[in-house]
Order: C-alpha cells, then structure tokens, then sequence
C-alpha cells in the first residue's frame, strides 16, 4: 500500500465516522470491529516474526533490548494518555469548582 492510499483511506474514514458519530449503536458496533481488528492485525505480526528464521535465530540476543523499548513505550504511552486525558477530556475538576461556592 503507497501512502497516498493510507491517508486517501484514513479521511475517507474520518468523513464516514462524522455521518456516525450521533448513532450510539454504530459507535459501539465499530469499536467492536476496531478492538477485533487490532487483535487479528496483532496476530498476523506475530506469524510474519514466526516465519522470519533471522528474527528467531536471533531473538535471545534482541530479546532483551526490544523488551526494554517495549516497556518504555508502554509506560510513555500511559502517562501521555492520562496527561492528555487530564488536560483535555477530565470534566470532574471543572464541575466540582462549579459546585463550591
């Protein structure tokens, strides 16, 4: 796939999901596809580093190295989110300084 396609199909997207987004029933019935197709695409990686013999032979010796990024991606990926959830989507903080007088 060329890159125009991936963005031509990503706003394809974004113009679908603006004729959904007031339709609960299809929220959750695409975020059912979504979680399904990330857990399918996950698996197909999983074959293709399964088949590659240069991956295997030397996994004991990239093993440790990508373990490391993997748990600093996570971990940077989890306090992004809660920052970003904090600043821009936490609703909490602006209705309890409502409340107080």
């Amino acid at each position: 796939m060329t890159s125009l396609t991936v963005i031509v199909l990503f706003i394809t997207g974004i113009i679908a999901g603006r004729f959904f987004r007031n339709s609960n029933s299809a929220r959750k019935g695409i975020d059912i596809l979504v979680t399904w197709a990330v857990y399918i695409l996950l698996f197909l990686l999983g074959i293709s580093v399964g088949i590659n013999d240069k991956i295997i032979n030397d996994f004991s010796r990239i093993g440790y190295t990508s373990v490391l990024l993997t748990i600093g991606a996570v971990l940077g990926s989890i306090i992004l989110a809660k920052i970003v959830y904090v600043y821009f989507f936490d609703r909490s903080s602006e209705t309890e300084s409502k409340k107080q007088p």
